[in-house]
């Protein structure tokens, strides 16, 4: 390699890195309320409450500090989506308080995860939430699909043990007693006394200490 060449490299590399310098990082709040979400999901899912509140407030306290209200409604989406998850659906009064001023895809996801849905809402759903739950790549949005479809009655069996996994491999402890349960019941609803009493010995088994 000629210095010629040599310095022309080093050039373009120099303003390379310029161009990449001149790029301003993200937020510090950004950031911060991002790892607290996760943080807070997962200490949820593995049963641990205590962690997830503090961080959930932690996350929500950065968010408030946008004075943009419909950031602070995606966050207590992704709050409820994982409560979904552990076959824990109900009402999200956090997020409906601030609905008004939340996106149209946040509104059709919220109706997502109530089971209601329309055929209309379903363009505005993450991928995720589009495409079947044995494609689902991400453990809590497959959790997330999974929950809401044992609230409409659409899932299978199959389903229901792809879901049982998925919690498993994770450690989630929460949403993998929920849907052991899901298993179990169904087992004993059907006679089979002694795959039921397998699935409770994997239940109790997990919440041993």
């Amino acid at each position: 390699m000629t210095r010629a060449h040599t310095s022309l490299v080093l050039l373009v590399l120099c303003a390379a890195l310029a161009a990449c310098s001149s790029t301003p990082p993200p937020p510090d709040w950004q950031m911060a309320a991002r790892i607290s979400l996760d943080r807070a999901a997962e200490a949820w899912l593995q049963g641990n409450d205590r962690v997830a509140e503090a961080e959930l407030q932690r996350a929500r306290r950065e968010l408030r500090s946008t004075g943009q209200p419909a950031l602070l409604a995606r966050a207590e989406l992704h709050h409820c989506a994982t409560r979904v998850a552990a076959l824990q659906p109900g009402a999200c009064p956090a997020f409906e308080a601030l609905a008004v001023d939340a996106a149209p895809p946040e509104q059709a996801y919220a109706r997502y995860l109530a089971g209601r849905a329309t055929e209309a809402d379903r363009a505005l759903l993450p991928p995720a939430q589009r495409q079947p739950l044995a494609d689902v790549a991400d453990p809590l949005s497959r959790l997330v699909a999974a929950g809401v479809r044992l609230q409409t009655g659409q899932i299978t069996p199959a389903e229901v043990a792809l879901a049982v996994d998925t919690a498993s491999a994770r450690g989630w402890r929460r949403p993998l007693l929920a849907w052991l349960g899901v298993q179990r019941d169904r087992a004993l609803q059907a006679g089979q006394t002694a795959e039921a009493a397998r699935l409770q010995r994997r239940m109790d088994l997990a919440t041993a200490r």
